[in-house]
């Protein structure tokens, strides 16, 4: 399902500075989506997670695991380019979020924290209520032992305890709904090759259920799901490129058929 359509630019030439000093951004053309799953790539600094930033900012995506959009300071930036973009949609959906990776790190932290507090709060009703019937107990607890349920129900029990890409995987499973738009920077980051695979029969599932994403990665296992719509922004504008093409595919796969030959001139 193609929720968003196409992305515009639209600059008057009074910007300066960042972001407006990117190349792909100073050269950006209208972009029209074409497939429910597409990729950015291109080498650090290309510009690739900025314009996904301000993707987020502009179509009012809920970011996980950080502040809200309008209240990042890390994303002042892309609120600035945000509103130099136009947005055209097939069908506007409120459902999704945006995730940066290094983001998910105060995300458990956070239900962390929140976990810690219901269990708090249901000892302290415990103490409060000892002596009591079991039946007003229950009520009394009833609020938070309904959150942590709901907690562990979603994203499993003991999420801070797992390994990165663990919960990586198990936040996608309990996040990702039907009719989402989806927003990932460098989801791959913390997934082992083996994980990245979930993550792709993760995404092929919701793209049954009309999701979309647009996913800036490095990863060439990721770039090969199937009808993926991979965008190079080592071009000015983005250029379509065939997975085969790729500088990410063809170097990984020539170092490992002979890695001797790259590290012998390290």
């Amino acid at each position: 399902m193609l929720h968003l359509r196409t992305i515009d630019i639209h600059l008057t030439g009074s910007e300066t500075g960042f972001p407006f000093s990117l190349p792909v951004v100073r050269g950006w053309q209208r972009l029209e989506l074409a497939a429910p799953v597409t990729f950015f790539v291109g080498e650090n600094g290309s510009g690739k997670s900025t314009v996904l930033e301000a993707l987020t900012a502009a179509a009012g995506s809920i970011v996980a695991g950080a502040a809200e959009t309008a209240a990042d300071p890390t994303l002042a930036h892309a609120r600035q380019l945000a509103d130099r973009m136009r947005l055209t949609w097939n069908k506007r959906t409120g459902r999704g979020f945006f995730l940066r990776a290094e983001d998910f790190v105060g995300y458990v932290k956070r239900n962390a924290a929140t976990r810690a507090d219901m269990e708090g709060e249901i000892r302290r009703v415990d103490e409060e209520y000892e002596g009591r019937s079991e039946y007003a107990k229950g009520l009394a607890k009833l609020p938070f032992a309904g959150q942590l349920h709901d907690m562990e129900r979603r994203y499993g029990a003991g999420l801070e305890t797992r390994s990165h890409g663990e919960q990586f995987i198990d936040f996608f499973q309990g996040r990702f709904v039907e009719g989402g738009l989806y927003l990932l920077d460098e989801p791959e980051a913390p997934l082992s090759p083996l994980r990245q695979l979930g993550l792709l029969a993760l995404l092929r599932e919701m793209v049954g259920r009309e999701a979309q994403f647009i996913i800036a990665t490095h990863s060439p296992i990721l770039m090969a799901f199937p009808g993926a719509e991979i965008l190079s922004f080592d071009q000015v504008p983005p250029k379509r490129v065939a997975y085969g093409a790729l500088e990410h595919v063809t170097l990984t796969r020539d170092f490992l058929n002979d890695p001797e030959r790259f590290l012998r001139y390290l």
